[in-house]
Protein backbone atom coordinates (compact mmCIF):
# COMPACT_ATOMS: atom_id res chain seq x y z
CA UNK A 1 0.00 0.00 0.00
CA UNK A 2 0.95 3.95 0.04
CA UNK A 3 4.51 3.76 1.61
CA UNK A 4 5.42 8.29 1.89
CA UNK A 5 4.69 11.36 0.96
CA UNK A 6 6.29 11.10 -2.56
CA UNK A 7 5.86 14.95 -3.21
CA UNK A 8 3.58 17.82 -2.78
CA UNK A 9 3.03 19.52 -5.82
CA UNK A 10 3.27 23.39 -6.21
CA UNK A 11 1.40 24.54 -8.94
CA UNK A 12 3.92 28.63 -10.23
CA UNK A 13 3.35 31.11 -13.15
CA UNK A 14 7.45 31.05 -13.33
CA UNK A 15 9.53 28.23 -12.04
CA UNK A 16 13.22 29.74 -11.98
CA UNK A 17 11.64 32.64 -9.66
CA UNK A 18 9.79 30.10 -7.56
CA UNK A 19 12.89 27.56 -7.47
CA UNK A 20 15.16 31.07 -6.11
CA UNK A 21 12.73 31.03 -3.56
CA UNK A 22 13.08 27.94 -2.49
CA UNK A 23 16.37 27.96 -2.44
CA UNK A 24 17.42 30.93 -1.04
CA UNK A 25 14.22 30.87 1.54
CA UNK A 26 14.70 27.26 2.77
CA UNK A 27 18.20 25.97 1.33
CA UNK A 28 16.22 23.47 -1.14
CA UNK A 29 18.25 22.70 -4.14
CA UNK A 30 16.71 21.29 -7.58
CA UNK A 31 17.27 17.39 -7.58
CA UNK A 32 15.56 16.69 -11.19
CA UNK A 33 13.95 19.20 -13.49
CA UNK A 34 12.39 18.15 -17.07
CA UNK A 35 9.84 19.26 -19.48
CA UNK A 36 7.25 16.74 -19.80
CA UNK A 37 5.26 17.65 -23.22
CA UNK A 38 2.42 15.31 -22.28
CA UNK A 39 0.86 17.00 -19.54
CA UNK A 40 2.32 20.70 -20.98
CA UNK A 41 4.72 21.00 -17.56
CA UNK A 42 8.10 22.40 -16.98
CA UNK A 43 8.80 20.59 -13.68
CA UNK A 44 11.55 21.11 -10.60
CA UNK A 45 12.14 18.03 -8.11
CA UNK A 46 13.44 19.46 -5.12
CA UNK A 47 14.61 16.69 -2.65
CA UNK A 48 13.43 17.41 0.94
CA UNK A 49 14.67 14.33 2.64
CA UNK A 50 15.67 10.19 1.97
CA UNK A 51 12.85 7.79 3.42
CA UNK A 52 13.22 4.55 5.01
CA UNK A 53 11.65 2.21 2.18
CA UNK A 54 15.12 3.55 -0.13
CA UNK A 55 12.80 6.28 -1.86
CA UNK A 56 12.32 10.50 -1.13
CA UNK A 57 10.01 13.03 -0.75
CA UNK A 58 9.80 16.26 -2.77
CA UNK A 59 8.30 19.61 -3.94
CA UNK A 60 7.58 19.52 -6.91
CA UNK A 61 7.24 23.14 -9.11
CA UNK A 62 5.11 23.41 -11.89
CA UNK A 63 5.10 25.97 -14.47
CA UNK A 64 2.68 25.49 -18.23
CA UNK A 65 4.24 25.42 -21.22
CA UNK A 66 0.88 25.93 -22.79
CA UNK A 67 -2.51 27.55 -22.27
CA UNK A 68 -4.09 24.33 -22.69
CA UNK A 69 -2.70 21.95 -20.25
CA UNK A 70 -4.41 21.01 -16.59
CA UNK A 71 -1.61 23.32 -14.76
CA UNK A 72 -2.45 25.99 -16.71
CA UNK A 73 -6.09 25.85 -16.11
CA UNK A 74 -5.79 25.45 -12.63
CA UNK A 75 -3.63 28.34 -12.44
CA UNK A 76 -6.25 30.55 -13.92
CA UNK A 77 -8.80 29.62 -11.97
CA UNK A 78 -6.86 29.75 -8.43
CA UNK A 79 -3.63 31.05 -8.72
CA UNK A 80 -0.16 30.15 -7.77
CA UNK A 81 -0.17 27.43 -4.55
CA UNK A 82 -0.53 23.75 -3.24
CA UNK A 83 -1.36 21.44 -6.39
CA UNK A 84 -1.86 18.14 -5.57
CA UNK A 85 -0.37 15.80 -2.99
CA UNK A 86 1.39 12.56 -4.00
CA UNK A 87 1.81 9.23 -2.28
CA UNK A 88 4.50 7.11 -3.20
CA UNK A 89 3.79 3.16 -3.50
CA UNK A 90 5.34 -0.17 -5.33
CA UNK A 91 2.04 -0.78 -6.96
CA UNK A 92 0.34 2.05 -8.81
CA UNK A 93 -1.82 -0.41 -10.84
CA UNK A 94 -2.68 -2.63 -7.85
CA UNK A 95 -3.17 0.46 -5.34
CA UNK A 96 -5.24 2.05 -7.77
CA UNK A 97 -7.45 -0.77 -8.74
CA UNK A 98 -7.38 -1.21 -4.48
CA UNK A 99 -9.03 2.74 -3.78
CA UNK A 100 -11.08 2.37 -7.26
CA UNK A 101 -12.98 -0.63 -5.77
CA UNK A 102 -13.44 1.50 -2.85
CA UNK A 103 -15.21 4.16 -4.60
CA UNK A 104 -12.78 6.62 -5.49
CA UNK A 105 -12.36 7.59 -9.34
CA UNK A 106 -9.07 7.26 -11.07
CA UNK A 107 -8.55 9.68 -13.52
CA UNK A 108 -6.24 7.65 -15.90
CA UNK A 109 -6.84 4.19 -16.79
CA UNK A 110 -3.26 3.38 -17.07
CA UNK A 111 -0.96 4.82 -15.42
CA UNK A 112 1.15 7.28 -17.38
CA UNK A 113 4.72 8.76 -17.01
CA UNK A 114 5.89 10.65 -14.32
CA UNK A 115 8.64 12.35 -13.36
CA UNK A 116 12.11 10.99 -13.40
CA UNK A 117 10.42 8.05 -14.96
CA UNK A 118 7.87 6.65 -12.41
CA UNK A 119 4.68 5.49 -13.35
CA UNK A 120 1.57 7.91 -12.02
CA UNK A 121 -2.03 7.90 -12.22
CA UNK A 122 -4.25 10.60 -10.46
CA UNK A 123 -7.22 10.56 -8.17
CA UNK A 124 -10.16 12.66 -8.64
CA UNK A 125 -10.10 15.62 -6.09
CA UNK A 126 -13.67 15.09 -4.93
CA UNK A 127 -13.36 11.95 -3.88
CA UNK A 128 -10.94 12.92 -1.95
CA UNK A 129 -12.15 15.94 0.28
CA UNK A 130 -11.31 18.63 -2.03
CA UNK A 131 -7.42 17.51 -3.00
CA UNK A 132 -5.86 16.31 -5.94
CA UNK A 133 -4.20 13.19 -5.12
CA UNK A 134 -1.47 10.99 -7.22
CA UNK A 135 -0.14 7.52 -6.49
CA UNK A 136 3.70 7.63 -7.77
CA UNK A 137 5.60 4.11 -8.45
CA UNK A 138 9.67 5.17 -8.52
CA UNK A 139 11.32 4.41 -11.70
CA UNK A 140 13.78 1.24 -10.56
CA UNK A 141 17.02 3.30 -9.13
CA UNK A 142 19.88 1.28 -11.31
CA UNK A 143 22.69 -0.08 -9.53
CA UNK A 144 26.02 1.50 -11.03
CA UNK A 145 28.43 -0.89 -13.23
CA UNK A 146 31.88 -2.35 -11.21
Amino acid sequence: MLTRIDHIGIACFDLDKTVEFYRATYGFEVFHSEVNEEQGVREAMLKINDTSDGGASYLQLLEPTREDSTVAKWLAKNGEGVHHIAFGTADVDGDAAEIKDKGVRVLYEEPRRGSMGSRITFLHPKDCHGVLTELVTSAPVESPEH
